[in-house]
């Protein structure tokens, strides 16, 4: 392990800190502010979950076709206008003057953060690995779980200083003057894959385009069934806010169970990466899904504060599964010739399962049922998969 750290550092850094900053655009860094966002716009649960669900499907129908640049322009001049771009919309989201202008910094800080960063730390790296590409996914992976540790205390602390508006405009100064030039940096030396062979029961396969993967049943059953994991974990991040209100938690200690999750899927990331290289990833994917069934039962019933430990525990099991696996298994099914347009469909459909939970959930809770009644629906539902049939057809074909 150490030997592929220090011949391939540049790569995995860069993939590391493109995950890293899309922080400023996932769910549970702007979770952070949905109390202080409601007060401000007098928005209930459910109308903030539905806004940022419009937001979050716009951003979801126009990563495709932003996601395509990959394939047809080095990736350090995608960076060039994406870095900057999350910065703006980090700068002028918690300034809106209007609930339409809130939607729209929504919108850019989704697109810009949780889309394009992700795509392309997972395209870059899927394009550089092929035999490696298990370990090297484990290994940029930890970049969200770095974010999850340390910016919501973070957020948190400065917030307490400058107040939340002023922790966003940190936010996008340290993205300009730390991430932009570090980033753009690193991509600008491609790496050559040095073997063809993905892992020991995979061969190497044909590039398939991004219309035939449209056309393939196979890619939409896999889809819905990795597409789980971040409904569910988006639906409890988005709404901590109202669980501590719920249970009476202190929000310090909430946003302290974070590292727990962040550590733990750090851990079983990279012994998924180290399984992903041995048996392939297909062969992992029956399995993904139990440690999350735990996770959400856990959410569910058990009330104390501790409860919220357990279930970070749990989930960063669950958590460093599926990353890892998501950031192997198309490369390693459909090729890596068109791997931009085909990961900007899985990614939009990630963002889009992030989108439905929120407003789905919310407007839920304003009907009357209370989020552990859902995430006890949730956990029948992810009980329920069954991806051996999956498995077999992949294989085959």
């Amino acid at each position: 392990m150490l030997t592929f750290l220090r011949a391939n550092f540049r790569w995995l850094a860069c993939g590391f800190l493109l995950t890293l900053f899309s922080s400023f655009g996932q769910t549970f860094f702007i979770g952070l502010s949905g109390s202080e966002i409601r007060r401000t716009f007098h928005l209930s649960g459910g109308a903030f979950g539905g806004l940022y669900m419009l937001a979050t499907l716009g951003s979801a129908l126009t990563l495709p076709w932003l996601g395509r640049l990959l394939d047809i322009m080095p990736a350090w001049r995608v960076a060039l206008f994406v870095l900057p771009a999350l910065a703006a919309s980090c700068l002028i989201f918690p300034f809106m003057p209007n609930v339409v202008g809130l939607a729209i910094g929504l919108y850019l800080l989704r697109l810009f953060g949780q889309g394009m960063m992700t795509e392309t730390a997972y395209t870059v790296v899927g394009r550089w690995f092929s035999a490696n590409r298990g370990r090297a996914i484990s290994l940029i992976v930890p970049g969200h779980q770095t974010g999850e540790a340390v910016l919501p205390l973070a957020f948190v602390l400065i917030s307490s200083w400058l107040g939340w508006q002023g922790a966003w405009v940190l936010a996008a100064a340290t993205i300009l003057l730390v991430a932009f030039p570090l980033i753009v940096f690193l991509l600008r030396i491609e790496r050559v894959p040095q073997s063809e062979v993905v892992s020991a029961d995979i061969p190497a396969v044909r590039d398939w385009t991004q219309a035939e993967v449209v056309r393939d049943p196979t890619f939409w059953l896999l889809l819905a069934g990795v597409l789980a994991p971040p409904f569910i974990g988006t639906t409890i991040f988005f709404h901590q806010g109202y669980l501590i209100d719920l249970r009476g938690y202190d929000r310090l200690a909430f946003a302290a169970a974070f590292p727990v999750m962040a550590v733990t899927t750090v851990i079983f990331g990279l012994v998924c990466g180290a399984l992903i290289d041995r048996y392939s990833a297909v062969r992992i994917l029956p399995f993904f899904l139990f440690p999350l069934f735990i996770a959400i039962l856990v959410a569910a019933l058990v009330t104390p504060v501790w409860g919220i430990y357990l279930f970070m525990l749990l989930f960063g099991v669950s958590y460093g599964f599926t990353s890892t696996l998501l950031g192997a298994l198309w490369p390693e099914i459909y090729g890596t010739a068109h791997l931009g347009g085909i990961r900007a469909i899985t990614v939009s459909g990630m963002v889009l399962a992030t989108a439905v939970g929120p407003g789905l959930t919310g407007t839920l809770i304003d009907a009357g049922v209370a989020l552990p009644t859902q995430l006890l629906w949730m956990a029948q539902s992810a009980r329920s998969c069954d991806f051996g049939q999956v498995e077999e057809r992949t294989l085959n074909a």
